[in-house]
């Protein structure tokens, strides 16, 4: 038996997310359907983060284990051939040591929401990101979302149909940076709440309008309650773009 570990590439828009779904496609199951082509084997695939929706992904780590014994450069080129038109790719593929596990092992996952800050319509980056005709105070953003950093019962921020045992979670960096008419936001946790980012940007994203201040930040944090909630940011912007391991960082670091 080996374990192969691999860097996945995707664009999340096809799919109900990386879950294997009984409703519809699922970037896991595309994955494992050409391993089952290859190999004939049924295989589980397992990834570092399970990402909803139309969210995308530009280094997700994911393992599998084969029976079948095969060169890692060929297994990628096999997979990838039959992915197409799937818009997925693995990028890169290693033997794994031996009990290493792509999301046990993580011990932190990075997070980018990718705002484009303008009145004109989206046309290459339609459904890549998310359109805020109105002028953003990035340093306003900022500000507050060093609000939401640390240890909190982020219950607000959590989907209500979110599956996690505790709401509690620890937040790491929430960064927000302008670079020309894009705006950045830079999520890091060791892990997050379904929904938790989107949550996050969409109360960020009315502070930065004006309609919402520090203070209603806090209030929302602290009511606990979804109802609190002031935005859920649509998935279109959302990149789940690092991981953390202790022997490597598997993705792009922001």
């Amino acid at each position: 038996m080996m374990r192969f570990r691999f860097t996945v590439e995707y664009d999340g828009r096809p799919f109900m997310g990386w879950q294997r779904q009984p409703h519809g496609p699922s970037v896991q199951a595309a994955i494992e359907a050409a391993i089952h082509q290859i190999s004939g084997e049924h295989v589980s695939l397992v990834a570092a983060g399970r990402t909803d929706a139309g969210v995308h992904a530009s280094a997700m780590p994911a393992h599998v284990d084969l029976e079948k014994p095969m060169q890692p450069f060929r297994l990628m080129e096999a997979i990838n051939a039959l992915l197409r038109p799937w818009p997925v790719a693995i990028i890169e593929c290693f033997e794994a040591p031996a009990g290493w596990h792509a999301r046990f092992d993580c011990l932190g996952r990075r997070y980018r929401y990718r705002i484009i800050n303008r009145r004109a319509p989206l046309t290459a980056a339609a459904g890549l990101a998310w359109r805020v005709p109105a002028p953003l105070d990035v340093d306003a953003m900022q500000a507050a979302a060093q609000l939401l950093l640390g240890r909190h019962d982020f219950t607000t921020f959590r989907s209500s149909k979110c599956q996690a045992k505790s709401p509690v979670r620890t937040l790491d960096r929430l960064d927000v940076e302008r670079i020309g008419n894009e705006v950045h936001i830079h999520a890091a946790a060791r892990s997050f709440l379904q929904h938790q980012v989107r949550s996050m940007v969409g109360c960020l994203k009315l502070i930065g309008e004006g309609q919402w201040t520090q203070a209603d930040l806090a209030e929302a944090l602290a009511a606990c309650d979804r109802e609190a909630l002031g935005l859920n940011a649509p998935a279109d912007g959302l990149w789940f773009v690092n991981a953390i391991y202790a022997d490597v960082s598997v993705g792009f670091t922001p």
